[in-house]
């Protein structure tokens, strides 16, 4: 294989939003691109098989050819050399559990978005080992694109990021080497030190289940018949999103690892104008029409409380920060949803088997 070649085989793992996104671009940048989905999943998947391909408008425009779509992995992954995993958190094991019996050397898998550590959790689904290098998994700290399907085989790009979001691999020693890779199609996107750069810069955790709890009655008696940003963030709700913002910059910090904070970051991307917590999310050009949730039961709690905070604060106890607005956020989450996240432990260093380091030995093997 040619790293970052003009014909490469590509395999998109996932049908939703961000799938439909990058598998148009990835197939606009000159790669055959097939696309699997589990049965679960049928509408979307079966639409692109039907027209062939993937509508877009927006920020990215046009139509572009998709080789296969469907449910059959086999097939999907029959000579792939790029893999790439595009879902939620709760789709990250399924998806390397699909990928195991079609491991080959050489191989790149790449999670997009990581979403707290999502590369270890699909390289532990392919049964490798962290630093086995038969086959590289990398991740980024989150979706290059703002976008919705907002049609038959269509997606809508509200923001394709101009930078500002990040890129490692396990093992870390071969990130130059990928990074190529994925560069030749996001040449804005920036190496990460290592994946706790891509995991704490993920400010999905900071933002979602803040300004969800803070809209709660709006959502359960609209429907989310509202404005997720532009309606549901004032003064009060960007005070709450900066106490959380500033505890992760804050664990970045105790870990080695230089985090920026979200307004700021939120600029280079394009999604905001002004860097502040309040009209930086209600009037950013990024987020305009963004509507919220139907339900409560949506992955801005289960994803983004439900492993993304709750890794958030295994980390900071297993460094001894204390992170009360973290730790407020995540409890009123698992008390309003019924359930309780931290206790779940979907996402910890635990069930990431990497309890047999200390922290200091593990950022040594990053």
């Amino acid at each position: 294989m040619e790293l970052g070649g003009e014909k490469m085989k590509v395999a998109v793992l996932g049908s939703g939003n961000g799938a439909c996104a990058v598998a148009f671009e990835w197939a606009k940048a000159g790669h055959r691109v097939n696309m699997f989905d589990f049965e679960d999943f049928p509408k979307i998947i079966n639409e692109i098989a039907n027209v062939g391909g993937i509508y877009a408008e927006g920020e990215l425009e046009g139509f572009q050819k998709i080789a296969y779509a469907g449910h059959d992995i086999a097939k999907v992954m029959d000579g792939a050399e790029v893999i790439l995993a595009v879902g939620p958190a709760y789709s990250t094991a399924a998806f390397g559990n699909a990928c195991k019996p079609y491991v080959k050397e050489g191989q790149i898998y790449i999670v997009c978005p990581g979403s707290c550590a999502g590369s270890i959790v699909f390289k532990n689904a392919l049964g490798l080992d962290f630093e086995d290098d038969i086959v590289t998994v990398s991740e980024t700290s989150t979706l290059p694109y703002a976008v919705r399907i907002v049609g038959e085989a269509k997606v809508a790009v509200y923001n394709r990021l101009k930078g500002g979001y990040f890129f490692a691999t396990i093992p870390s020693r071969l990130n130059d080497q990928i990074y190529k890779v994925f560069a030749s199609v996001y040449p804005e996107c920036q190496k990460a030190e290592n994946i706790l750069q891509t995991t704490l810069q993920n400010a999905n955790p900071i933002i979602h289940p803040s300004v969800t709890i803070c809209n709660t009655a709006l959502i359960e008696r609209t429907h989310g018949n509202f404005l997720f940003y532009e309606e549901g963030v004032t003064d009060g709700v960007g005070r709450v999103i900066e106490a959380l913002d500033l505890e992760r910059v804050l664990l970045g910090k105790k870990l080695g690892v230089e985090i920026i904070s979200d307004p700021v970051l939120g600029k280079i991307q394009g999604y905001q104008a002004v860097e502040n917590y309040s009209e930086g999310y209600s009037k950013a050009p990024g987020f305009k029409g963004i509507k919220a949730q139907p339900q409560l039961d949506y992955r801005y709690f289960n994803e983004d409380a439900g492993f993304g905070l709750v890794f958030f604060a295994d980390l900071a106890e297993r460094i001894g920060l204390d992170v009360p607005a973290i730790d407020a956020v995540l409890k009123l989450s698992s008390v309003i949803m019924g359930r309780d996240y931290k206790a779940e432990k979907a996402r910890t260093m635990e069930s990431l088997g990497l309890t047999k380091y200390s922290m200091d030995a593990l950022l040594k093997v990053l």
